[in-house]
């Protein structure tokens, strides 16, 4: 691969840039996080609009069919304003369709998604909050030509303002991934706390819910194998957006440096401060390299495309929070405090550590893929 961004990838960051600086400032981050949902209409139309939602999907399904290095590219930006809302949870409702669905299911589904018109999620967790697709426990019954699912999932992204629930549970020996509609009869969708309060997350309540056989995805293939390369594609847009933010704190810190002064002298003059900030920039350029490059591995179905995204979410994990509290350390006490927006990205940075596996869950899947055991 080019360890570096082509000339169109270089403008279409750009223009990311400029369009998120615009419709995205902090001001409006902070309006979104007291809402409900942190669902903004105009903000969701207008990725939409710009063919974010469908950069990846296949162009025969209304997608524009690019690679997963693009989806890095602006998911990057996004992490950089903290950008709240549903858009991870439709790229992972997104690419398990794309992976598991057959042509009716992705021409039900896909077109919808990409024009905004059909918002996705993916119900995985249980109480264990368990990242691996083999630790599903929620049996699924069969009655005749239905499923029915009763039981619950845990810490489901944006399941409020998704108009379809993939539910993944158990049957028998192998799995089955169900759409549920959100308001279908049965479906209870309740409010959990969450740190990060740009990325609302709910129990979701199953008591009786019918779905037709014909409906599930995969039933066709392989589910497990599907959901799997889903979460791969979900992970590596959450650590382009983890860049994003580490790279905002860097540049913030860097700033507050030159400006704030003390013994009649900008901090940033100061060996301490500069160490922070060199140990700052490693860690971001670092992050962003396991990135990229695990974006393209999967996007070229390399071999080690697996290991390059856990050892890009191991390593990102680490890192963001890291980047974080170091910034922390540069603005001092004030570094937390609610008028600046640091604290935004300390509390991104936790929650995104967990998200779809931390440091320790995925050193542990590239053991075993070293191994041989996955």
């Amino acid at each position: 691969m080019e360890f570096d961004l082509n000339e169109d990838q270089k403008v279409f960051r750009d223009t990311t840039r400029k369009l998120l600086k615009k419709e995205c400032p902090a001001e409006r981050v902070r309006r979104l996080m007291e809402t409900d949902t942190a669902q903004d209409a105009q903000l969701w139309h207008l990725m939409a609009e710009q063919g974010w939602l469908g950069l990846t999907l296949p162009e025969d399904f209304g997608g524009l069919g690019q690679g997963l290095v693009e989806l890095a590219v602006i998911a990057e930006e996004m992490g950089r304003v903290c950008l709240p809302g549903g858009f991870l949870s439709a790229i992972f409702a997104g690419a398990l369709v794309a992976e598991a669905g057959n042509s009716r299911q992705k021409a039900a589904y896909l077109e919808k998604m990409a024009s905004g018109d059909l918002k996705g999620t993916v119900a995985l967790l249980e109480a264990e909050a368990d990242w691996n697709p083999s630790a599903v426990r929620l049996a699924v019954e069969r009655n005749g030509e239905d499923f029915v699912v009763s039981g619950k999932k845990l810490f489901v992204p944006d399941a409020q303002t998704a108009d379809v629930i993939f539910c993944v549970v158990r049957d028998g020996e192998s799995l089955a991934l169900l759409p549920v509609a959100k308001d279908a009869a049965g479906v209870k969708v309740t409010a959990m706390p969450a740190l990060d309060a740009t990325r609302k997350l709910y129990q979701v309540e199953f008591e009786n819910v019918a779905i037709p056989q014909a409906e599930a995805l995969g039933a066709d293939g392989n589910p497990e194998r599907a959901l799997r390369r889903a979460i791969e594609v979900a992970t590596v847009t959450l650590c382009a957006e983890m860049v994003g933010g580490m790279q905002w704190v860097l540049e913030t810190a860097v700033e507050y440096a030159k400006t704030r002064h003390q013994f009649g002298k900008p901090i940033g003059s100061f060996q301490a401060v500069q160490h922070q900030c060199a140990d700052m920039l490693l860690l971001t350029e670092s992050s962003r390299s396991a990135t990229l490059f695990a974006a393209w591995a999967l996007t070229v179905d390399d071999p080690k495309a697996a290991a390059a995204v856990s050892i890009a979410k191991a390593y990102c994990s680490d890192a963001f929070r890291e980047v974080c509290h170091r910034g922390v350390q540069v603005h001092g006490g004030i570094g937390f405090t609610w008028e600046y927006d640091l604290q935004l990205y300390v509390k991104r940075s936790k929650a995104s550590e967990i998200l779809f596996g931390d440091a320790t869950f995925h050193r542990e899947q590239v053991a075993q893929l070293v191994l041989g055991e996955r």
